[in-house]
């Protein structure tokens, strides 16, 4: 092992990278059909719902490398891996925010840099929060780790989506139709 790594570090870092890359490619099929910005962040955080049913496994890695890269390391070893790697990181969902207020599927008032951490971070640490609690998620809320995760994506969605104007009423001859805003579910 150690001919081609010099310390557990290494080896640490050489699975994140091959998850990171792997995690590119699956994002960027997964995103690449999405007409709106919206559809392309749903598509994101499905992707993320889906990983961690197929394979808590890597989420929890994941989160334990948060918690030893957040004490150990230095912020420049994963950006630099991320520059290696092509990624954009969170430079990615901020563009997203920024189409999304330009295509009309996104709240306005975001501010584009502030929403993309806020979102990331709450998605990526409820995801990696409860792919480290497992099997004891059920016992602990009374519902599978799927449908607690899939309603955390669905209710930060909510807050991101545009309000749409929609009629109250369909227009009749001769009366005056009123519109309301409203915000779609």
């Amino acid at each position: 092992m150690y001919e081609y790594f010099s310390n557990k570090d290494d080896i640490v870092w050489a699975i994140v990278e091959d998850v990171l890359a792997d995690s590119a490619l699956r994002v960027k099929r997964a995103t690449e059909t999405a007409k709106t910005a919206l559809a392309k962040i749903t598509a994101l955080l499905e992707f993320m719902a889906d990983g961690l049913t197929e394979d808590q496994s890597k989420v929890r890695f994941m989160a334990q490398f948060d918690a030893m890269y957040a004490r150990d390391w230095p912020a420049e070893r994963l950006t630099t891996l991320e520059a290696q790697l092509g990624l954009d990181g969170f430079q990615y969902f901020g563009t997203l925010i920024r189409e999304g207020i330009a295509d009309g599927s996104l709240r306005p008032d975001l501010d584009p840099d502030l929403t993309m951490h806020a979102v990331m971070n709450a998605v990526i640490g409820a995801q990696r929060r409860l792919a480290s609690l497992g099997s004891r998620v059920e016992v602990e809320y009374g519902q599978p780790i799927d449908r607690l995760f899939r309603e955390t994506i669905r209710v930060i969605l909510l807050g991101l989506r545009a309000t749409e104007i929609r009629p109250e009423r369909v227009s009749t001859p001769g009366r005056k139709v009123t519109k309301k805003r409203t915000r779609t579910a």
